[in-house]
């Protein structure tokens, strides 16, 4: 179905053309019609495509809460991180083709038999004419449950600009204070700067996640931002704690992540192992002497590095539920 009045779908097409969704600036068409559309830099055309719709219970609890986070993860990626944990689908292209008011439908699906306390968008950015209209179709039906947008951090604050309405949290990842590292690992040497200035177009438009300033179970809006810790670069995480403290503050809500595990064969050595005790130990030390007043910790898991081994927290998106949390 498809409430009256709403905004047309066409309406949010022409952000296809020319193509300048992300800091990639593609500038490319990956519009169809008269024209064959081509492939961004994230690997999509304008041809929505997911993943996996469904309650998620792996973010952080103010997000997962008890009935568990409504995502929608969404395939290709304007970041491709070589290490990339979710490469299923942001690398190799796994994913299905769906149509907007299809995907709308599913996520009303979704609410009603799971009652997911929000719904979870991850990497939207490469796909935000879509998720502008089906987030408008469900504001028509009066949609009382947050909308999140869970991104990479490499976002462009023009488009953060138009995502303004359509979200009510944001969960960026700083993934790097190390511009040669950027470059090694993502190929964006500017990442550091271009992020920084992402997730201060976020907190002027929500704040700080309400649930950290608040008795709340349940965010309703604000920002989180997540750091993954990555084997061998504690100096990196070191420093892009130090930076966000001192853009940010103390109040600033931070989410320290150890759950990295090599998916493929690496270049760098120190990628193909988990993040060790030791290393683990450093970055919270640091992260706690800035003195973060909110701050989430995923204490690493102890187990095999081997590649064929699983996570609980590396998806397979060729199940039909990817996590096995």
């Amino acid at each position: 179905m498809r409430p009256e009045g709403s905004t047309s779908y066409q309406d949010y097409q022409e952000l296809y053309s020319s193509c300048r969704l992300c800091p990639r600036n593609c500038n490319i068409s990956r519009r169809g019609g008269v024209c064959v559309p081509k492939k961004g830099f994230c690997g999509e055309t304008d041809q929505l495509r997911v993943g996996y719709i469904g309650p998620h219970f792996g973010e952080e609890p103010p997000i997962t809460g008890t009935n568990g986070s409504g995502t929608v993860f969404l395939s290709g990626c304007s970041l491709k991180c070589s290490f990339c944990q979710n490469h299923q689908i942001s690398h190799h292209g796994l994913g299905t083709s769906i149509g907007p008011v299809e995907l709308f439908n599913k996520i009303q699906d979704m609410i009603g038999t799971h009652h997911v306390h929000n719904i979870n968008f991850v990497t939207p950015d490469h796909f935000f004419p879509h998720i502008f209209y089906i987030v408008s179709l469900l504001r028509k039906l009066g949609l009382d449950i947050p909308i999140v947008f869970n991104t990479s951090g490499y976002q462009s604050v023009e488009m953060l600009k138009h995502a303004e309405e359509h979200s009510d949290i944001y969960l960026p990842d700083y993934k790097y204070s190390d511009s040669s590292m950027a470059a090694r690992l993502s190929k964006c040497p500017d990442y550091p700067a271009v992020a920084l200035d992402a997730i201060s177009e976020m907190l002027r438009q929500k704040g700080f996640l309400d649930a950290c300033l608040s008795d709340l179970d349940i965010a309703k809006k604000g920002v989180l931002v997540r750091h993954l810790i990555l084997p061998g670069q504690v100096e990196n995480s070191i420093n892009a704690l130090t930076s966000l403290f001192l853009e940010f503050g103390a109040q600033l809500p931070i989410s320290l992540m150890s759950q990295y595990h090599p998916v493929l064969p690496h270049a760098d050595e120190c990628l193909n192992r988990s993040v060790s005790k030791e290393e683990f130990d450093q970055v919270l030390s640091h992260a706690n002497d800035l003195g973060f007043e909110h701050l989430f910790v995923q204490f690493p898991e102890t187990g095999s590095d081997d590649l064929q081994e699983t996570s609980p927290f590396l998806p397979d998106f060729r199940l039909e539920k990817p996590f096995r949390q």
